[in-house]
C-alpha cells in the first residue's frame, strides 16, 4: 500500500478584487472618521476661529458706533495698536494685571495644594468638606462678587466691623488705591481654590502608594516625600493648572468690574477692563480689540514658553 504525502498548501496571491475591496474599506473607515470629525472641526471654526479672527480684523480698523450704520471701517494698520502703547494708561493696565496675575496664581495654587494634600488623608465627613469646597467655584460670579463686595465695605461690612471688634482700625478696602489691588486678588484667589486643589487631588491619588512605602524605607518621609516623591510625580498636573490659571487670570473681568469697576484712579485697571472700558465705554471697538489681542499674544506666548521649559525640566 502507497501513501502519499500532501505537501504544503499553495499560497494564493490575493487578487485586484481583494485590493480594491479593501481599498474601499479603508476609504469608508477614513470618511467615517471624518463625519464624526466635522461637527467638532465646525464649532470650532464658527465659536471660535471667527470671533479670533475677526477681532484681528478690528484691531486694525476705525471701528465706531458709525459703521454700525454706515458698514465703513477705515482700515488704519497699526495705529490702534500704537494708540494703546502709547496712552499714559498703558503701564498702569500691565503692571496691574502683571501683580494681580502672580498675586492671584500664587494664592490659588499655595492654598489649592495645601488643601489637596490635607484632603489625601481620608477622615470622617472628608467627601462632604471637599464638596463643600467646590461652592465659589460653582457659584455664579456676579452673585459671589456681590456677597464679596458687601463683605468688604467700609461702611457696614463683615470684614470691618470684626475688624473693629479687635481694636483695629478698618480697612478702606475698595475705595482706597493702595489696597484695592489687594481686595481684588483675596477675592480672585477664593475663586480658584476649588478649581487648583481639584485638579491637583487628582493627581495626588494617581502616585502609587507603593513609592511611598518605598520611600519611607529609605528615610523618606514629610518634607522629603514630598520634595522627592509627590513633586516629581506632580509636576505633570502643575504644568496644567498653572498654564489654565495663567490664562484664566488675565482675561478675568467681571470680578474687577463687580468690585470696583477698575478704580478707584485705575488701581485696579487691567487689560481686560481696559479692552472693556474702550469698546463699551468709549465705543471705541478698534482700540478695545487691540487690547484684546495683546492679551491674546501674551498668553500664547506664556503657555508655549513654560510648557517648553517645563517640558526640557522632565526630560533633563
Amino acid at each position: 500500500m502507497t501513501t502519499t504525502l500532501a505537501g504544503p498548501a499553495p499560497v494564493v496571491a490575493p487578487g485586484p478584487g481583494t485590493d480594491r475591496r479593501r481599498g474601499r474599506a479603508r476609504m469608508r473607515e477614513r470618511t467615517a472618521q471624518w463625519l464624526f470629525l466635522v461637527p467638532a472641526i465646525a464649532y470650532v471654526l464658527v465659536f471660535f476661529g471667527y470671533p479670533i479672527v475677526k477681532n484681528l480684523v478690528m484691531g486694525s480698523q476705525d471701528y465706531t458706533v458709525r459703521t454700525f450704520v454706515s458698514g465703513e471701517a477705515p482700515w488704519v494698520g497699526l495705529d490702534n495698536y500704537v494708540e494703546v502703547v502709547t496712552s499714559s494708561l498703558f503701564r498702569t493696565t500691565v503692571l496691574n494685571t502683571a501683580l494681580f496675575t502672580v498675586g492671584s496664581i500664587v494664592g490659588q495654587f499655595v492654598i489649592g495644594l495645601l488643601f489637596a494634600l490635607f484632603f489625601k488623608r481620608r477622615f470622617p465627613l472628608g467627601n462632604v468638606l471637599r464638596s463643600l469646597l467646590l461652592l465659589p467655584w460653582l457659584l455664579p460670579m456676579i452673585a459671589g462678587t456681590a456677597v464679596w463686595k458687601w463683605i468688604l465695605d467700609q461702611d457696614g461690612g463683615v470684614l470691618n466691623e470684626a475688624l473693629r471688634a479687635i481694636g483695629i482700625a478698618p480697612v478702606h478696602w475698595l475705595t482706597s488705591p493702595d489696597v484695592a489691588l489687594v481686595a481684588v486678588v483675596l477675592v480672585n484667589v477664593w475663586v480658584g481654590i476649588p478649581f487648583n486643589m481639584t485638579l491637583l487631588y487628582s493627581g495626588l491619588q494617581n502616585i502609587p502608594d507603593e513609592l511611598y512605602e518605598a520611600g519611607a524605607l529609605d528615610g523618606a518621609t514629610g518634607v522629603k516625600a514630598f520634595w522627592h516623591i509627590t513633586w516629581p510625580n506632580l509636576r505633570p498636573v502643575v504644568s496644567v493648572v498653572l498654564v489654565l490659571g495663567v490664562i484664566y487670570t488675565l482675561k478675568v473681568l467681571d470680578i474687577i468690574l463687580g468690585l470696583t469697576g477698575g478704580g478707584p484712579a485705575n488701581a485696579t485697571q487691567t487689560l481686560a477692563t481696559d479692552s472693556y472700558r474702550r469698546s463699551f465705554q468709549e465705543f471705541s471697538f478698534g482700540t478695545g480689540a487691540a487690547v484684546s489681542n495683546i492679551l491674546i499674544v501674551v498668553s500664547l506666548l506664556f503657555a508655549v514658553v513654560y510648557l517648553r521649559v517645563n517640558k526640557r525640566a522632565v526630560d533633563e
